[in-house]
């Protein structure tokens, strides 16, 4: 009998993407699974879950505020009304397990589980669990997450469920590809550059000013700049190398182009950098916890990649540190290896086969 399957991952890409890696893994499993996922109207899933083809039901957040305020007095109730419609989604979708992945929609999907005794599953993409996770993780014994230092009870190391181009690439067959999809010589050694969306300026001013010294190893870069960004490039003979753009739409173009990469550390980055075995250097966007240093820190222990903080991302560095790296493939080999030993390719199989086994084992835990 097909499975029911009801993903909580609302809010932002981290959870978001991962939710609908697994739900495409269900329907590779079995066409006629049912999936469907919970998210909250203020989340990115209301523009993806539709594009991929599957129902969206949504819920009222409930952030917690970081500090003593009158929000929180509110909290206790809202909460409630977001268990209640979770419930209603469990019990009308009549779910055989409830996957949660983190975040404002995950804590009342796993309350109402617990209370209907359907099994839960969780899986957390973060070195640094957040409170939903941290709760979920002990109403069940199938707790899937990015890297084996995560500090959840029986947690399972099974990586990020990734989008199925990147976790099927083959970079070397596909680097002629990546590099004509782009514009880019064929032949020259490929820095790829990002910093995502709130991330994006440090990264877009200082690689702009430190681009006359990149340029001059010979290479060429690719540079997502991000919506509304802008990259201030000094003037240079070689500017032409330089391939600035606003997104990047092929991801998995990009990365068969690369051989180095400088972008920020979130978990899906990090995740997809060493299942692709792409070297990278890390600067982890020092925001909450810290958990793009955390999440960063396995693949750079390992070789696979190289972490500057923040604030020590100044021109100078990039200049000491990116030519050198680029002038090196036998390094950048190496450290491609080193990355792609962490790297895991099937983590959504893998979280779907938690899914049959909390099933078979029956109720919540």
């Amino acid at each position: 009998m097909s499975l029911r399957v009801v993903l909580a991952g609302g809010g932002t890409a981290g959870h978001v993407e991962p939710a609908l890696s697994v739900a495409d893994a269900l329907r590779r499993a079995d066409a006629g699974a049912q999936v469907t996922l919970l998210g909250t109207a203020k989340g990115l899933e209301t523009r993806l879950v539709p594009a991929r083809g599957y129902p969206l039901e949504l819920i009222e957040p409930v952030p917690l505020p970081r500090r003593p305020s009158a929000d929180l007095l509110s909290v206790p109730a809202r909460l409630r009304a977001a268990v209640a419609a979770s419930r209603t989604v469990l019990t009308a979708t009549r779910a055989d397990a409830l996957v949660g992945f983190g975040g404002y929609v995950a804590l009342p999907a796993y309350l109402a589980a617990r209370r209907l005794r359907v099994p839960i599953v969780v899986h957390e993409a973060n070195a640094k669990p957040g409170l939903a996770n941290r709760i979920g993780a002990r109403l069940t014994r199938y707790v899937g997450t990015a890297t084996a230092e995560v500090p959840l009870p029986h947690a399972r190391h099974v990586g990020i469920p990734l989008r199925r181009a990147v976790a099927t690439l083959d970079r070397a067959a596909s680097r002629a590809e990546g590099r004509a999809y782009f514009g880019l010589d064929p032949d020259r050694p490929t820095l790829l550059v990002f910093g995502g969306s709130q991330g994006a300026r440090r990264i877009n001013e200082t690689m702009g000013a430190a681009a006359p010294a990149v340029l001059a190893t010979g290479a060429q870069v690719l540079h997502a700049r991000g919506r509304g960004q802008q990259v201030p490039l000094p003037a240079s003979d070689a500017l032409g190398r330089y391939h600035v753009v606003e997104y990047v739409d092929r991801m998995e173009l990009a990365y068969a182009a690369a051989d180095l990469v400088v972008s920020r550390a979130g978990a899906m980055t990090c995740a997809e950098l060493a299942a692709v075995g792409l070297p990278s250097v890390y600067v982890p966007f020092p925001i909450g916890n810290g958990e793009q240093r955390f999440n960063a820190l396995p693949t750079v222990r390992a070789g696979g990649g190289v972490l500057v903080d923040d604030e020590d991302f100044t021109p100078d560095v990039v200049r000491s540190t990116v030519p050198a790296l680029l002038g090196d493939p036998e390094r950048l080999a190496e450290m491609g290896r080193a990355a792609a030993r962490l790297g895991r390719r099937d983590a959504d199989d893998q979280v779907v086969a938690m899914v049959r086994e909390a099933v078979a084992a029956g109720g919540p835990t």
